[in-house]
């Protein structure tokens, strides 16, 4: 599959090229590399908003054409909510619109998701008033109460800090087990992608392909002796490209 796009000179620039993967369902799969190698172009082009040039993209059997409710997209931003409406009516506004459920169904779903994300105290609260870790709360709460195929992640936890970051990451593994989702999850964060996910995709700079592809899914604990090796394959990966932005020099040696 190749993506490509014209850049501010009008000009194609091949973002992604020559990549082809398959995702399991129920599979944690996350795309690591370094910054600009076309991770988030690869997740808008499962996600439907961005056309491949060349190849083509299927989810559950189905070729992609446009956005629909079976992929559901979590940003980086805070401010993806409707400030207008309730935490509780941002999830209720998304069933509605996408037709996934009305009614007493869509409050009671709602309810359940938000709950799930543990901030069922906040669903009648606003956006303002909310921090950036709940409304990422919110915001996943959204995605999977429209109990998609593929719950696409891009970055949600690259803007938080390091305290609300490492509690969201445990959380999305619980919610995981919960509900079973298959999540394609974007990261730069070497550590964020052996705690997440079952396979890693390295991928290159841009023109990304792909460099390597690396199992985690026997690894439970971040600490182990196995996560440590992982560390260190994923860290001279990236090495050669661009060192990732929140992982210093030596920080797991």
């Amino acid at each position: 599959m190749q993506i490509a796009y014209l850049d501010e000179h009008g000009k194609p620039f091949i973002a992604v090229d020559d990549v082809s993967f398959e995702v399991q369902r129920g599979e944690k799969f996350v795309l690591l590399g370094p910054s600009g190698c076309g991770k988030s172009t690869l997740l808008k082009a499962v996600g439907g908003y961005i056309p491949p040039v060349r190849g083509s993209i299927e989810v559950g059997g189905r070729p992609v054409g446009r956005p629909g409710p079976d992929r559901a997209l979590v940003f980086q931003e805070f401010d993806q909510l409707f400030p207008w409406l309730t935490a509780r009516a941002n999830v209720v506004e998304a069933l509605k619109v996408t037709r996934r459920a009305r009614g007493d169904e869509a409050r009671r779903r709602a309810e359940r998701y938000i709950e799930m994300m543990g901030i069922g105290y906040a669903a009648g609260r606003y956006p303002h008033t909310l921090s950036g870790g709940m409304k990422q709360r919110v915001a996943i709460a959204r995605a999977l109460a429209l109990q998609p195929d593929v719950l696409l992640m891009d970055e949600p936890f690259g803007a938080l800090d390091a305290i609300t970051r490492s509690r969201l990451q445990r959380e999305l593994n619980e919610t995981w087990k919960q509900t079973g989702v298959t999540i394609l999850f974007v990261t730069h964060s070497i550590q964020e992608a052996v705690l997440v996910g079952h396979r890693i995709m390295v991928m290159s700079p841009a023109p990304s392909r792909i460099r390597e592809m690396i199992d985690v899914s026997g690894i439970e604990d971040p600490d182990e002796r196995a996560a440590e090796a992982v560390r260190r394959r994923l860290r001279s990966l990236l090495d050669d490209s661009e060192q990732p932005e929140d992982v210093a020099p030596g920080a797991f040696e």
